[in-house]
């Protein structure tokens, strides 16, 4: 009872904005200076590949990611967090070289294998180095706040990033070039991570156990989180969401392109040039928005007397923009489609803070890095199956139905899901 009144008065300025947090938000901007994804599915297109081979190629991905998560987040909890996350940025940068000279579908199958080393070393580690520091300071009971603020910053620098992108798209002629230019950045946040105060690396970094006892040590601790009932149903119902947000966001490029080509607007420039240009805007607005989310979610969870509402809640409302944005495509309106579609957005990103907090408050903090591991790993899961299934449904029904019968299927899942809700007592 105690818990939750200090969570329901808990206001984001009980935390303080020194160095480390503006850090934390530069690293969170700087990572999502990804000038290539407003353009990764029509990256793929242009390469000739179907929707069937992007679906592998995602799949894929999010199966690499899936392997090397959990020995990844046991490193970063034994070895040092910094140098799991400098692993991380390295693998990125030789994935976005690759990308930029890749011409068949084998050698982007190798680029992304090496972008999932990225995604494996970073996801999980770096949220693990924000709750490890507010528990030194005493801030545990504001993960929502501060992560949805640090998220905010994360989505700002995606809005920019994808102005920028319009802007390289439309100078170079084609998509590629924005693998190269994603690099600067991505060395930046390298520099950053190196400066984090040692600390950070996390408790097991410290200790004079032998390596092998330090992995064994790990181990049973994160054995002991995943064994509880309650911990794993968190995870999969964050899980579930988060899923399907990592499969379904990309599709919003062919919408946006088909609308792009039909728009009376712009018509002395070339078709690439007025998608890049439109798809870029429409981006940058929607991550302005998913940013106000981000920033709100911690607000938004003080109306409530537990995380379990509003989780499932934007749960429903999430896969809902899904199937209706689908039914509108499918009807010819893509305008409609692609309103409902930013929905799908801006529920992940005010969802995700109250998902992670909901979930670490039932974690082992001996092994938190690992832990939030086994909670990305349960979310690329999803997005494995759903990569498959969207590739397999769209190449078989079409964009429009296919996307309708994925939703349909994770709505069902949805409801089997759902968090119990506790009543606060009188």
């Amino acid at each position: 009872m105690g818990k939750k009144m200090t969570l329901k008065k808990a206001k984001a300025e009980d935390f303080s904005k020194n160095l480390q947090y503006y850090k934390f938000c530069a690293y969170g901007f700087l990572k999502n200076l990804r000038f290539y994804e407003p353009f990764l599915m029509l990256f793929f297109l242009e390469k000739g590949l179907n929707f069937f081979h992007i679906g592998t190629l995602y799949a894929v991905r999010e199966i690499c990611v899936n392997i090397i998560e959990i020995p990844s987040g046991v490193i970063a909890d034994s070895l040092g967090r910094r140098r799991s996350m400098a692993v991380s940025f390295i693998s990125y940068i030789i994935s976005f070289i690759i990308f930029f000279g890749a011409s068949t579908y084998w050698v982007l199958f190798m680029a992304m294998m090496v972008y999932a080393v990225g995604e494996a070393f970073r996801t999980g580690t770096h949220k693990a180095m924000i709750f490890d520091y507010l528990k030194q300071h005493g801030w545990g009971h504001l993960k929502t706040h501060y992560y949805g603020h640090t998220r905010a910053w994360s989505q700002a620098g995606a809005a920019l990033s994808a102005l920028i992108a319009a802007f390289l798209v439309f100078w170079r002629g084609s998509y590629a070039p924005v693998f190269l230019f994603t690099i600067i950045p991505y060395v930046l946040d390298l520099i950053l991570i190196m400066s984090y105060p040692k600390h950070l690396d996390g408790p097991r970094h410290t200790s004079n156990l032998h390596i092998k006892d330090e992995f064994a040590k790990v181990f049973r601790s994160l054995l002991k989180s995943i064994s509880n009932r309650n911990l794993i149903r968190a995870i999969a119902n964050q899980s579930l969401y988060s899923g399907y947000y990592k499969a379904f966001k990309d599709y919003l490029q062919p919408i946006l392109k088909q609308m792009a080509i039909v728009l009376p607007i712009m018509l002395a420039l070339h078709e690439d040039q007025r998608t890049a240009l439109i798809t870029g805007s429409i981006y940058a607005v929607l991550y302005l928005i998913t940013a106000y989310a981000s920033k709100a979610s911690g607000g938004y969870s003080k109306r409530f007397d537990n995380l379990a509402t509003p989780l499932n809640r934007l749960l429903f409302i999430g896969i809902g923009f899904g199937v209706v944005s689908a039914v509108a495509y499918l009807l010819e309106v893509p305008l409609i489609a692609i309103i409902l579609y930013v929905g799908i957005y801006v529920i992940e990103n005010l969802r995700k803070p109250m998902g992670i907090a909901y979930v670490t408050e039932r974690m082992d903090e001996t092994s938190l890095a690992s832990a939030l591991s086994v909670e990305s790993q349960a979310e690329t899961l999803v997005a494995v199956l759903m990569a498959f299934l969207l590739g397999l449904f769209i190449n078989l029904l079409g964009l429009a139905l296919g996307l309708l019968v994925v939703s349909a299927i994770s709505f069902v899942f949805a409801i089997l899901l759902r968090l119990p809700e506790k009543v606060k007592a009188h």
